[in-house]
């Protein structure tokens, strides 16, 4: 599974580099689909349930599963969360990040650093003897000490193995201390989407792209996690996830 999430976090560190105004969705999609099957991997999302594409690209107020096309470009300003898998070897990798685009409203900027510091938060709690629930629990109180944010509580990370989606299911929000305990060599996918307005979604009528009621941005992150004696080991992180748990801990 590490070398499944090693193709996911490179792939999605090209993405981050390529991204820039004029751009297409698709665009994006094309140099994800070659990326990952130049090192010998598989797309994971296409052809999932039918999804069309190597990565969901969701812009602005799509939360996720946007499917990329030509349709629109890019506008400096925007916000467009990526998220990639990638089989190797019958293994999964799995993670997602939102990207400017140029320049963006502060607001945004703001939107993305809680969303992704909340996910970390989240993170954290994966050491054995926790319980499923603690990650929620930590994903919410770190967003709702940054100010009013929506969690669609519809969504959520899950486990994940030689299959992308497994149980469990991981809500983004609740009580610790609840479900399962945490044992070494599970592997879960942790994954806030969090909304600069209302928690309320709604699907579009391409049966897979979820945006936010009021029209507001979104933004997404996610990382594939081994829970192992020493703590959470982030699969789909270049490092491991070394320099941000470190920074955690002091």
């Amino acid at each position: 599974m590490r070398a499944a999430g090693l193709v996911v976090g490179r792939t999605l560190d090209l993405l981050k580099r390529s991204v820039e105004p004029g751009m297409t969705p698709l665009d994006l999609d094309v140099i994800a689909e070659k990326a990952i099957r130049d090192e010998g991997a598989i797309p994971s999302f296409k052809g999932y349930q039918g999804f069309p594409a190597t990565i969901c690209a969701s812009v602005n107020h799509e939360v996720v599963h946007g499917i990329p096309t030509n349709a629109r470009k890019l506008r400096e300003g925007d916000v467009i969360s990526i998220d990639c898998g990638a089989i190797l070897d019958g293994w999964h990798g799995d993670s997602a990040v939102t990207v400017p685009v140029g320049e963006v409203d502060p607001k945004l900027t703001e939107l993305m650093r809680v969303t992704e510091e909340a996910m970390w938060r989240g993170i954290a709690a994966l050491k054995p003897g926790r319980h499923l629930s603690d990650i929620g629990h930590e994903v919410e109180r770190y967003v709702r000490s940054q100010g009013r944010y929506g969690i669609p509580p519809e969504y959520g990370g899950h486990g994940i193995g030689t299959e992308m989606h497994m149980d469990p299911w991981i809500a983004n929000h609740g009580r610790p201390g609840r479900g399962p305990v945490l044992e070494e060599g599970m592997c879960l996918a942790i994954e806030p989407m969090v909304n600069l307005g209302t928690e309320r979604t709604r699907v579009l009528t391409d049966d897979w792209t979820v945006v936010t009621v009021d029209g507001k941005a979104s933004a997404h992150f996610e990382h594939s996690v081994a829970v192992t004696h020493n703590g959470p080991w982030v699969l789909t992180a270049l490092d491991g996830g070394e320099e941000r748990l470190a920074q955690l801990q002091n």
